[in-house]
This record gives structure tokens, C-alpha cells and sequence, in this order.
């Protein structure tokens, strides 16, 4: 111990044990911890400001899993500073006293984060049609009321498909909202698939940083309880900290899962202006036919293949309830953009209402084969189509 006087500062070394205790805490609160939070911070800018940082992973697996180690498709920069997040916060382990320091670190490194994250999102939205809606608020509030809200607070769980009639009045609300949108144009629509894939890979990599920013929020009250038997300095250190660092990690992960949240939602009204967007030909053209088609609408078709197409590019990046919730409310938008279309089209005759059924039964197939799509919701709305249309046969009598 003398020897190690003698290598102290002067100040130090006249304080014996004393002495060392406070230059090691000297030195690790003026100079290593500033230190630490410079090269941290340097990787986290790295990470997030990388040209692959927010490139959804193309070696996907073609079934999503909730598990990293099982291919999960977290984004690689939101991947590396959950890491960096988790080594910082080792840190505490080794010096508790500072715990509120480190936790300060890695607020600011993830505040950085979803920062970058909502400018990512913001590139892929800003003045389309479906974010300029979801910042109205109308939108918002039926959107929370309607009963497919509830999957998102579901994500890994098992979906109520039972819908009451309060739920099925908010759902034609909001359909009737978005038709009052008519026309719509194309390029108010994010027509690049890739940005679509975008959304959900950063709904479901926020998703995975915030129930990691949990845990690790959770995991500080062990270091509380541990100091308890500590001095009383050091006990008062570490309640102040205990309280206030699972509020400060809870609220991020509270501000990651809303962004996860805005990113479906856009996703869900990308779905249902887009099936509007095709469905509106249904009131540019005469259904008088001369004879019996076989085929659906090509505008039917290519909506089809579309929801194909779109179902399949995403499958891997979001669990099955967020799918169940972007193309879940193509079906209740498309039977009223049917049925109201009626009233707007010039003629129809017997072999005309057929072919709207027909129309009605290609989309039911093509939603049908979406495995997380609750079939039968979709049978109920699109049968009220065939219905409407083939009352028009019925022969009408005077009394």
C-alpha cells in the first residue's frame, strides 16, 4: 500500500486508503467515463449512419420468427446498438455508484436511435396520402376504437375474431372517411414495394429494442437491493438512481413502440387507399355485358396480385398479427367501395351484376390465401356485396 502511495498525487497520498478510493473515483468520473461515453457514442453513429444501418435484410427467412438466433430480421443498425446498449449497462455491474451515469449514456444513445429512426420512417411517408391521414386526428381516434387495434397489443398472441357491432360501426366509419378521399391518385400512394418492406422491418425492429430496452430497464433492481448492506452514501447513490432509470428506459421503450405502431398503421391505410384506388373504376365503366365473362376485372386482378405479392415481400419482417392488421381491412373498404359504387354508374344489367360477384369472389380468394387473414370475417363483408348486387335481379312487383 505504501508503494502505491507513493505513486499517488500528493493530495492522495496523504489520505492512506482513504486516498486511493477517491482518486480511483476521481479518475473514473473525470476521465474514464467521459471517455467511455466518446467511443460509445462513435460506434452508435456508426452503427445508425451506415449505408446497410436501416437496408432491411435480404436473406431473410421466408417465416418470420420472434427470435434473433432463429433469423428474426432485425435491422442491422438497431441490432448493433441494442448490443452497445446491453455492453454499456454491463458496466454498472462493475461500478454501481455510477449506475446513473451509464444509464444517461445509453438514453442519449437511444433517443439518438429513434430519432434516426423517425427519419427513416419519414422518408418513406412524408406527403403520402396515408400519413397525412394518420396525422389527422378523426383517423387516429377511430383507428384506436377499431377492434383491429387490438392486434397490435397482441403481436405474439392469439387474435379475437369476434367483432361486436360498436366494432363493425367504427370500421364502416372509417371506411365511409377514406372514400370521402375519392379519387385517389396514384402518386399520393408509396408505390415502391421496398419502402413498404421498410415500415415492417422498423415496425418489428422497434418492437425488439423496445422489449429489450425493458429488460434492461428491469434489470436494475438488482444493483438496488445489493446496496442496501452498502454505506449510506452509497445507498442514498442508489435509490436515487433505482427510481428514476426503469422510468427513463420505460418511457423510450414506450416512444420506439409508438413509432412501431405508426409504421403498421401506415401499412394498414396503404392496404385500404390502394384497394379504393383501384376499386374507384368501378364507377368509370358501364356494367351492361353482352355476354358471360370469365375472368374478374382487370382491375380486380391487378389488386389481387398486388395483395399477393405484398403479402409475400412482407411475410418475413412482421408476425403474423401486424399482417392480419395491414391487409385485414382491404375487405370491409372494398364491400363499401362496391356497394356504394352503385349509386355512380351510368348502367347495369343482369350479366353485369354477375361479373361484379365475380369481382367479389377473386378477392375473397386472393385475402383468403393470406394464412394469418381471418377468412371468415372476410366471406361476411364481401357476401354483403353479392347480396346488394343480386337483389338488382329480383323482379319488381307492384302492390
Amino acid at each position: 500500500m505504501n508503494k502505491i502511495g507513493l505513486m499517488l498525487p500528493r493530495k492522495y497520498s496523504q489520505l492512506g486508503n482513504d486516498g486511493l478510493l477517491a482518486f480511483v473515483n476521481n479518475f473514473l468520473k473525470e476521465h474514464f467515463l467521459p471517455a467511455i461515453f466518446v467511443d460509445y457514442r462513435k460506434c452508435v453513429q456508426q452503427a445508425i449512419s451506415s449505408p446497410a444501418a436501416f437496408r432491411p435484410r435480404v436473406n431473410a427467412t421466408s417465416v418470420y420468427s420472434s427470435l434473433v438466433e432463429n433469423g428474426r430480421p432485425v435491422l442491422q443498425g438497431l441490432l448493433a446498438v441494442d448490443i452497445i446498449a446491453k455492453e454499456v449497462l454491463g458496466w454498472v455491474q462493475l461500478m454501481p455508484i455510477y449506475a446513473a451515469e451509464l444509464v444517461e449514456y445509453v438514453r442519449t444513445f437511444l433517443e439518438r436511435t429513434h430519432e434516426r429512426c423517425r427519419a427513416s420512417y419519414m422518408e418513406a411517408v412524408l406527403e403520402k396520402q396515408s400519413y397525412i391521414l394518420l396525422s389527422r386526428s378523426d383517423v387516429e381516434s377511430l383507428m384506436c376504437l377499431d377492434p383491429a387495434n387490438a392486434s397490435l397489443q397482441n403481436s405474439f398472441g392469439q387474435l379475437d375474431n369476434d367483432i361486436p357491432d360498436a366494432g363493425i360501426e367504427v370500421e364502416i366509419e372509417l371506411s365511409d372517411l377514406l372514400l370521402d378521399m375519392c379519387p385517389i391518385k396514384q402518386e399520393n400512394l408509396i408505390h415502391d414495394d421496398q419502402k413498404l418492406i421498410l415500415l415492417a422491418s422498423l415496425s418489428d425492429s422497434l418492437e425488439y429494442l423496445a422489449d429489450s430496452v425493458e429488460r434492461l430497464g428491469e434489470s436494475f433492481i438488482s444493483p438496488s437491493t445489493i446496496s442496501e448492506n452498502k454505506s449510506d452514501i452509497h445507498q442514498s447513490h442508489h435509490t436515487r438512481t433505482t427510481s428514476a432509470i426503469p422510468k427513463s428506459l420505460a418511457s423510450l421503450a414506450n416512444e420506439y413502440r409508438r413509432l412501431a405502431t405508426d409504421c403498421v398503421r401506415v401499412l394498414r391505410l396503404e392496404m385500404q387507399l390502394e384497394t379504393i384506388y383501384h376499386m374507384q373504376e368501378m364507377t368509370k365503366r358501364e356494367y351492361v355485358e353482352d355476354q358471360d365473362a370469365e375472368d374478374p376485372d382487370d382491375f380486380i386482378i391487378s389488386l389481387t396480385t398486388q395483395i399477393a405479392r405484398r403479402d409475400e415481400e412482407m411475410a418475413p419482417y412482421i408476425a403474423e398479427s401486424k399482417r392480419n392488421y395491414v391487409f385485414g381491412g382491404i375487405s370491409s373498404v372494398a364491400a363499401n367501395a362496391s356497394i356504394k359504387a352503385l349509386a355512380l354508374m351510368k348502367s347495369i344489367n343482369l350479366l353485369g351484376v354477375q361479373q361484379i360477384c365475380r369481382n367479389s369472389i377473386a378477392l375473397e380468394q386472393a385475402l383468403a390465401a393470406i394464412p394469418s387473414i381471418d377468412s371468415e370475417a372476410v366471406q361476411q363483408r364481401l357476401d354483403r356485396v353479392r347480396t346488394f348486387y343480386e337483389l338488382l335481379n329480383l323482379p319488381f312487383e307492384v302492390h
